[in-house]
């Protein structure tokens, strides 16, 4: 049995992010829940348990362009389908946080699914611990935005840089407050404006 979930849905800015586990009975991981429950170092070690110790498990993203394209729900949906055809072994079983996917697999969506049950609670770990190193990762070629601190999430401090500076070609301008911006040209110089790679090496 697989769980899966998804993380950035309400950011501004970036891909959103998903993941999917199976945890190893054998081998029980505590302190696994929500995600948004934990600090950030919780979520840190808890991740790197679920990497070792659990049977399966893959993280997925879906770029901000296509969620301007199809919606952010469609995104979230598509980036979980895109991390269980991911698992290195096919679950018999899927259960999903409030949403199903389109995927010849028996599934069960559970409304909070992530306070629920464990192997989506750990699904959410993987999927916001990898979408906050991106969100790092980006921080560094938009330095102006504060994204390593709100992670792009409509914060005052990313509001202001939007108004300010108006988006990048990384947000989402189908989100109302990015729109808003639009009437801002991007200010930054044209090397801060290249694609930047997903973060690798021990990152999920």
């Amino acid at each position: 049995m697989a769980g899966a979930d998804e993380a950035g849905r309400g950011s501004l800015f970036g891909p959103v992010f998903a993941a999917a586990v199976i945890l190893d009975p054998a081998r029980p991981i505590r302190g696994l829940r929500d995600s948004k429950q934990l600090s950030e170092a919780e979520r840190e070690r808890l991740a790197a348990e679920i990497r070792e110790r659990a049977l399966a498990w893959a993280v997925s993203s879906v770029d901000a362009c296509v969620i301007d394209q199809i919606n952010i729900l469609e995104a979230s949906r598509l980036a979980m389908k895109q991390a269980l055809e991911a698992l290195p072994t096919k679950p018999d079983f899927v259960l999903l946080d409030a949403v199903s996917v389109e995927l010849p697999i028996p599934q069960r969506c559970l409304v909070r699914g992530d306070a629920r049950c464990w192997c989506i609670a750990a699904a959410s770990i993987l999927a916001k611990v990898a979408r906050d190193a991106a969100m790092r990762e980006w921080d560094r070629i938009y330095p102006g935005y504060g994204l390593a601190r709100h992670k792009g999430y409509p914060a005052p401090e990313h509001l202001r840089a939007l108004e300010r500076w108006g988006p990048t070609p990384h947000h989402r301008f189908s989100y109302r407050p990015v729109r808003q911006a639009c009437s801002q040209p991007l200010r930054l110089p044209p090397a801060q404006q290249l694609r930047l790679p997903l973060p690798s090496g021990d990152l999920p």
